[in-house]
């Protein structure tokens, strides 16, 4: 396995000094956010291979592009652009030779389940997506942030079960599943075929402010640093390998009690003890 990194934290960062971080960091791979910034920029090829190019230089693996935006929109303009960057980005996966495109299932629309949501919007276009990603040797690995139409394994079992292709999974992140209280190790083992990527983010339950408040309001958990919250990083890495998972662990830096690089730093030491 490799520790690598979510870049949208760093999008002020050209890739010559994104690379230099990296590379004092411990960090192997990056899981490229696709959109403009001062690294990327998904609407110019040559500035998509020149990344491509210096990252193989560099021995840093881009392990996935990365776009979360809302491809179940209830406006459908929204809608269509969301779904269409999509399509653009498994081009430059092609260009750059990466093998994974991380994305996410949508937010449902008001009046609509996530089921209904996931049946009538999600599954239509993701057939079609990955049947070309297929063509291309391109996994789609969805995100199961709680927020979108796949909150949990019923969902997930939704999902897979409309768009049944081999090519199409997830970019596992336990951080969404925990504070649920949804058995993550459990998902690994029942999901595991389906594990494309995987995102390194820690979830701290807070236990004096949810016996305080109860499970029904917020406040009681929060989003860290792998090492820093309740994830058991080693039993899931773990059960990561028992399902045959040799890929990435992709921090995703949403904590707050800690600096940009700072972040990064001690989630790559932390999970360097596994790996």
């Amino acid at each position: 396995m490799k520790v690598g990194m979510l870049t949208a934290p760093m999008g002020d960062v050209t890739i010559e000094n994104l690379i230099d971080f990296a590379t004092r960091a411990g960090i192997q791979a990056f899981e490229i956010y696709a959109h403009k910034c001062a690294h990327f920029d998904p609407d110019n090829l040559d500035m998509a291979k020149r990344v491509a190019d210096l990252c193989g230089q560099a021995g840093i693996e881009v392990s996935s592009l990365a776009w979360y935006g809302n491809v179940t929109a209830a406006d459908e303009a929204e809608r269509r652009d969301g779904q269409g960057h999509l399509r653009k980005l498994l081009d430059v996966c092609q260009e750059m030779g990466v093998g994974v495109l991380c994305c996410g299932s949508g937010l449902p629309p008001a009046g609509m389940s996530k089921e209904d949501a996931l049946r009538q919007l999600s599954a239509p276009f993701y057939r079609e997506l990955v049947k070309r990603a297929a063509d291309m040797g391109i996994k789609v690995a969805l995100e199961n942030w709680f927020a979108t139409n796949i909150q949990h394994l019923g969902l997930w079992e939704v999902i897979f079960s409309e768009v049944p292709d081999d090519n199409f999974g997830l970019n596992f992140d336990p951080s969404h599943l925990i504070w649920q209280g949804i058995d993550y190790l459990h998902a690994v083992e029942v999901f595991g075929k389906r594990i494309f990527h995987t995102h390194a983010k820690d979830t701290e339950i807070v236990a004096h402010r949810l016996a305080w408040v109860g499970n029904q309001v917020g406040g009681w958990w929060r989003f860290v640093i792998p090492g820093l919250g309740d994830v058991r990083w080693g039993a899931y890495i773990s059960r990561l390998r028992s399902v045959g998972y040799n890929g990435v662990l992709s921090i995703e830096h949403e904590d707050s009690a800690v600096g940009r690089e700072e972040g990064f730093i001690i989630g790559a030491k932390y999970l360097s003890q596994f790996i």
